[in-house]
């Protein structure tokens, strides 16, 4: 991956790939000792004795395609799933979780999935102004206006699981992302490009988020225009 690909400097530190969970229950397994030890032991979301095998699992997990981020010393960092609904019986997170929408069309459920549990392990989350996510968020004194730290660093973990989710919705017909996020990740996203509408006011659901909705063929049209060589990467085949 050379610094010709993405319009910013890019030295690559992590490999993100998707999970095969028959082949690969091993690294399942350490994606939910990641979820464990994020939403039990660092945030307090979950009560960590309901997870005495220190694995946090829920029913979501058989209808999710996981996603991870390993280091260079192949140690994971980072994890989210994209929670599918390919039958009427199966519902999406935020369906149990918000119970006030505002008005939107919602989109074909068999096109749709709902982007779950991102995190990023403790010790990559540098500064106290990262959120979970891992990005580093700098609010403005004179207005208030919260943007990312350093556009020229970009949020590698983020970009990476991202671009893994995009590449597995592409080859699966999946053009919807729902996502369950912090205001800060959802202006964050924004400003990279990716532009997901809220469509339902805050809510107190491991912490304070509200549900907003992307479609991808509206993110493509606009890096087209604003980050061509940013949306070139994440149509690129990986090896």
């Amino acid at each position: 991956m050379s610094n010709q690909t993405v319009p910013f400097d890019w030295t690559p530190y992590f490999v993100c790939q998707r999970i095969d969970e028959k082949r690969q229950p091993e690294m399942l397994n350490l994606a939910y000792a990641l979820r464990y030890e994020v939403y039990c032991l660092d945030c307090h979301f979950l009560p960590a004795e309901n997870y005495p095998n220190d694995f946090e699992t829920d029913a979501f997990d058989e209808q999710s395609m996981h996603f991870c981020a390993n280091n260079l010393r192949d140690e994971m960092v980072g994890y989210v799933r994209l929670v599918t609904a390919r039958e009427n019986h199966h519902a999406f997170p935020y369906e149990r979780h918000c119970q006030k929408f505002f008005p939107y069309t919602k989109p074909p459920r068999q096109e749709s999935a709902e982007i779950s549990r991102l995190i990023v392990r403790r010790d990559y989350r540098r500064r106290r102004s990262d959120i979970l996510a891992g990005v580093t968020i700098q609010t403005h004194e004179s207005d208030g206006r919260e943007v990312l730290h350093d556009r020229r660093k970009p949020p590698q973990i983020l970009l990476g699981l991202y671009r893994q989710m995009y590449m597995y919705s592409n080859q699966s017909g999946i053009r919807y992302w729902y996502a369950a996020m912090e205001r800060p990740l959802a202006r964050a996203l924004r400003q990279l490009g990716f532009g997901f509408k809220p469509i339902s006011p805050e809510m107190d659901y491991y912490g304070k988020v509200a549900s907003y909705l992307a479609d991808l063929r509206q993110i493509e049209l606009h890096l087209e225009g604003s980050n061509p060589m940013l949306l070139s990467w994440f149509q690129q085949e990986t090896s």
